[in-house]
């Protein structure tokens, strides 16, 4: 009996100099992954209007605004710099206005150019963490959850992606590596290498 209260008090000093930021746990990787910047950065769609050339205006994201009726265009002569033919005048159509205007800040103008903050990352799941000595890589899936009525026709809230960030135990705990890492990914680079997740 005496055996076993030493090897308890044993144990709660050991474990009372550990702080929860000393074992990489799949609730610690979604706190880290969730609080970054990178993850919490908004996806902006850029909304060009005026004369575009035929390089630009088949993108997807024009179809689909022109499928849901926001912009209209016509063809028109190319300005001499701007290649290849046919060029096209895109038009915000007035039911456009009031979807785009509804999805900008306030203090953004119109213009031509228009930034459009269309989605936000949403973290599904930590699917995985293998680590080797004082690095690991967590695996996770994530989604664009769109923000507006913009974003919910640019972006499908079923499709999911897969990515792999890198993790480092520093003397302080387990921090995701920022800026470019030796080994692994940053969360940068993780989240512009995402897979879809079929």
């Amino acid at each position: 009996m005496r055996d076993k209260r030493i090897l308890l008090s044993a144990v709660a000093l050991v474990l009372t100099g550990c702080s929860p930021r000393d074992f990489l746990t799949r609730r610690l990787a979604t706190d880290s992954i969730l609080l970054s910047p990178q993850f919490k950065a908004q996806q902006r769609f850029t909304l060009r209007t005026g004369v575009l050339s035929n390089k630009d205006y088949p993108s997807p994201e024009y179809l689909v605004l022109q499928h849901h009726g926001w912009i209209s265009a016509n063809t028109t002569p190319c300005p001499r710099e701007m290649t290849p033919p046919p060029c096209w005048d895109v038009l915000l159509t007035p039911s456009g206005v009031d979807a785009v205007r509804s999805a900008m800040l306030p203090q953004q103008t119109s213009g031509s150019l228009l930034s459009v903050p269309v989605a936000r990352r949403t973290l599904v799941a930590v699917t995985g963490i293998t680590k080797q000595v004082n690095s690991a890589d967590v695996e996770f899936t994530w989604k664009w959850s769109p923000l507006n009525e913009v974003g919910a026709a640019l972006y499908s809230g079923d499709l999911q992606y897969k990515s792999i960030v890198a993790f480092r135990n520093y003397d302080d705990g387990w921090r995701i590596i920022e800026g470019t890492p030796r080994s692994g990914q940053s969360i940068d680079d993780a989240l512009k290498n995402a897979e879809p997740n079929p």
